[in-house]
């Protein structure tokens, strides 16, 4: 007895502990549902505190308000005990606010926090749903968010049944389905009885009633272009003085392709990776997107035998997702094809160049140099600077040429500077005056110069086939490719192309597939010139008319020498290194001239430095010799009366002292010395 009772207290306090573990809970009921256009329904907002106290709570629902709007919340059933704001909703944004609280907590498992009533505006599908901000809080003093689920609401809003005559559509036939088709035919018509008159109107309101004016018997009619959008006939029969119920019919029109797309090739469009990835996406105002399809066209590479298994792979768009990773693919370009469908058929058909090279040469464009994604330098402004940069560094060759010849004609003509010239001129007039001794001088010729470095740098007619995807910018270097539908499934279709320069026409046989899809690659180049192509399709014995003519263009990106071709990417990579191998030419030129002058020009410095200390020494040596003459001859006259001669060459000496002290630029105390003891 006593083990059953402990197990019936484990037992309690395992489901206490577990239930209070659980967190609070809103919800909308019914979460299911089926409506009627025009009806009103109301749905409930709950809560599930899962034993727990909560003391406040605030709901932010969201709704599609194209398909619902709310007639009113009702605040007479609620567990809200204080609203600290009132139910607040918006149908034009098709949000709905709840806030309030209950001062003494409480704890539920199905309280009504309030009743909504929707209208339904349209058919299609509405999801009710709790935003992130909803909260529920804790009667704790701390205002602790216990909300740990939410549970939406999903409602199928239709049409009424049909309560008048039948109607059907051969353009439109399923009420859900989206059509391109901008014209309608619908049919309608009593089963049973006989009518005597119809009343009907195309409107945009599914709740629409005609009047009670009669159209006529005719059991028929058509719309013709009739805009983008879902459209809803209406349609009633008067039978023996009295007009019956209303059938209602959807007609869900979109004949505009989704927005236009950027594609993102990653790591780029001209890169060396031979996997790279493509991003794409839109979005479609009416029907909604569908899908996307790729197909990956080789320009560089012409088709042959042996790659049929390849080239099946191409020849028809596949669905794909972004992003979307290649396969492994070969050095060349490619035409990356993107497609995106609505929901409707319509197809928005977006193309990006792509060119796989190696490493070394991926920055090496036909348009010029690609230093990022964004960042080209066009071959115009490579060959401009590189003309400038060779002008520049031709002038300062020719200079530093000069220069360095200039240099060594003064070398090999023993060519002193003017300064130091003079000075010898001077150092012989007074050597040959006072006898002093010759000093021996050895002339090392050179020239200063700075160095510089420069940085470069039916009978069954067939309709004919439509073509709707055609290789752009094509050059005489890539493949052409061309694709398109046909009318006939599995059956041949001629492509005739045209050279309107040369009037050479030649035609190719390509077989649709199943869905009339239909497509081909040339198996080589083209010339360069403008072309005219149109398509043609066959079903047995008979053929179609030909298709609306195509003008195309084939630049001319390619120097062809018999079966040789060299491109002009090729060309412009061998003019750019040619430039650069010029540029390197003469900036080595400029270095060895620079080189060998800076190299005489520090010798010669050292020479004429010597040669400087030796006149230096020189003009010392005449400096003391001179002294010693002046001394010799102010002794001479010390005792007795100078004479007119002596004064005078006394005075020529002195002259003599100073000028050479001077220019010797030393202080020489003999001049002071004999001076002070003449007085």
């Amino acid at each position: 007895m006593k083990r059953v009772l402990l197990l019936f207290v484990i037992l309690f306090l395992f489901l206490s502990f577990s239930r209070i573990g659980f967190a609070s809970t809103l919800s909308v009921s019914p979460p299911t549902g089926t409506f009627n256009t025009g009806d009103t329904f109301t749905a409930s907002i709950l809560l599930d505190t899962q034993g727990k106290t909560i003391n406040a709570v605030q709901v932010f629902l969201k709704f599609p308000p194209d398909k619902l709007q709310v007639v009113s919340p009702s605040t007479g059933t609620s567990i809200i005990d204080v609203w600290t704001a009132p139910p607040r909703f918006n149908n034009v944004t098709g949000t709905l606010t709840l806030e309030g609280g209950i001062p003494r907590g409480i704890v539920t498992s199905r309280g009504v926090l309030t009743n909504v009533v929707f209208r339904v505006k349209s058919i299609g599908d509405a999801v009710i749903k709790f935003q992130t901000e909803s909260a529920v809080y804790l009667h704790d003093g701390l205002a602790t968010d216990d909300l740990h689920q939410t549970k939406n609401a999903v409602y199928t809003l239709k049409l009424p049944p049909p309560k008048g005559p039948v109607v059907t559509s051969e353009t439109h036939p399923d009420q859900a389905v989206w059509y391109s088709n901008k014209n309608v035919v619908l049919r309608f018509g009593e089963n049973s009885g006989a009518v005597e008159d119809f009343s009907y109107i195309l409107s945009d309101d599914p709740t629409t009633i005609p009047d009670n004016i009669g159209e006529g018997t005719n059991q028929s009619i058509e719309y013709t272009s009739i805009a983008d959008g879902v459209h809803y006939f209406h349609v009633k029969a008067l039978r023996q003085g009295i007009w019956g119920g209303t059938t209602h019919f959807t007609i869900r029109v979109d004949t505009t392709p989704p927005a236009a797309f950027p594609l993102e090739i990653l790591p780029g469009k001209h890169t060396s990776s031979t996997q790279p990835v493509i991003q794409f996406r839109t979005t479609d105002a009416s029907s909604g997107l569908d899908r996307y399809e790729i197909k990956i066209v080789p320009l560089s590479r012409p088709g042959s035998l042996g790659d049929e298994g390849k080239e099946s792979e191409i020849n028809f768009f596949t669905e794909a997702t972004s992003p979307f990773v290649t396969s492994p693919l070969e050095l060349g370009s490619y035409d990356s094809i993107v497609r995106a469908y609505d929901h409707a058929g319509n197809y928005r058909e977006i193309t990006e160049r792509l060119t796989i090279s190696t490493s070394y040469f991926r920055l090496f464009t036909s348009e010029g140099i690609q230093i990022t994604e964004s960042f080209l330098i066009r071959w115009r402004w490579i060959w401009i600077f590189g003309a400038i940069l060779l002008l520049i560094l031709l002038g300062f060759a020719y200079h530093t040429y000069r220069w360095h010849r200039a240099i060594h004609k003064a070398q090999e003509n023993k060519e002193l500077p003017s300064d130091v010239a003079e000075k010898l001129e001077e150092l012989k007039v007074y050597q040959a005056k006072y006898g002093a001794k010759t000093v021996v001088i050895l002339l090392l010729l050179g020239s200063m110069c700075g160095f510089t470095q420069g940085v470069y740098a039916a009978r069954i007619e067939l309709a004919p086939p439509l073509i709707d995807t055609i290789s752009k910018d094509i050059s005489n270097k890539e493949i052409f490719y061309i694709g398109g539908r046909t009318d006939v499934s599995n059956e041949s279709n001629t492509l005739y192309i045209q050279n309107v320069n040369t009037g050479e026409t030649f035609s190719e046989t390509i077989i649709s597939d199943s869905h009339g899809d239909w497509f081909y690659r040339h198996n080589g180049f083209l010339s360069p010139g403008e072309y005219v192509l149109w398509a043609q399709s066959k079903h047995g014995e008979i053929h179609s008319p030909p298709s609306a003519k195509v003008h195309m263009a084939v630049k001319k990106a390619a120097i062809e020498f018999g079966s040789s071709r060299l491109t002009y990417e090729t060309i412009y990579l061998i003019i750019a290194l040619i430039l650069f191998a010029a540029v390197i030419g003469l900036a080595l030129f400029i270095f060895f001239h620079i080189y060998l002058g800076r190299k005489k020009h520090f010798a010669f410095q050292e020479e004429i430095r010597k040669l400087e200390e030796s006149v230096r020494l020189d003009f010392a040596l005449l400096q003391k010799d001179i002294a010693a003459e002046l001394a010799v001859l102010q002794k001479t006259n010390a005792t007795g009366i100078i004479s007119p001669e002596d004064r005078m060459k006394e005075m020529e000496l002195l002259r003599d002292l100073n000028d050479i002290s001077s220019r010797i630029g030393r202080e020489v105390n003999y001049l002071e010395q004999i001076e002070a003891k003449a007085q």
